[in-house]
């Protein structure tokens, strides 16, 4: 009997205009790459039993995961909203903005809101389905904010807002 897994919450549609470039970019990169990979999968098929082949082993795994973000990515792009227009207030927060944030024991950091599909680990950006994301939707400055964390609950003082022009 196999575990259950329930679904996926529904990610947010929404990214910025040089994120729906990059994942542009990312699909048409792996369709030259699966080019390349199925030559070399035919030639380890070549190379008789391929059963102890590591290379047609590898090359196989290594197709599947490129079919398999192809997938991805034509199923999510024609799904996705670009945004690329300031809001009309920007005084709050909305996507896109970079907000910076100081906590109760005086450390500030800032963060910037973007779409799920974007965020490539870095530092800075924060997923717009995210808690503090959440939280700080539709802030002014200097309002307060607080997010439920699995260390208790955490208060940030909103100390900027900012937009870059796309």
């Amino acid at each position: 009997m196999g575990r259950y897994k329930p679904p996926a919450q529904p990610k947010s549609p929404y990214i910025t205009a040089p994120g729906y470039a990059r994942l542009k970019e990312e699909q048409q990169a792996l369709w030259v790459r699966r080019r390349s990979v199925t030559q070399a999968l035919a030639a380890a098929a070549a190379e008789g039993d391929r059963s102890e082949n590591a290379e047609y082993i590898y090359r196989k795994k290594e197709l599947r995961e490129i079919d398999r973000r192809i997938r991805y990515l034509q199923k999510r792009l024609p799904e996705l909203t670009v945004v690329n227009q300031l809001p009309s207030n920007p005084q709050q927060v909305f996507f896109a903005a970079w907000v910076g944030l100081e906590s109760e024991d005086g450390s500030t950091c800032e963060y910037r809101i973007i779409g799920p599909d974007e965020i490539d680990h870095q530092p800075a950006y924060i997923s717009l389905d995210s808690p503090l994301a959440r939280a700080l939707m539709k802030r002014s400055l200097d309002d307060e904010v607080v997010v439920d964390t699995p260390a208790g609950p955490a208060r940030y003082w909103i100390t900027k807002i900012r937009y870059e022009e796309t």
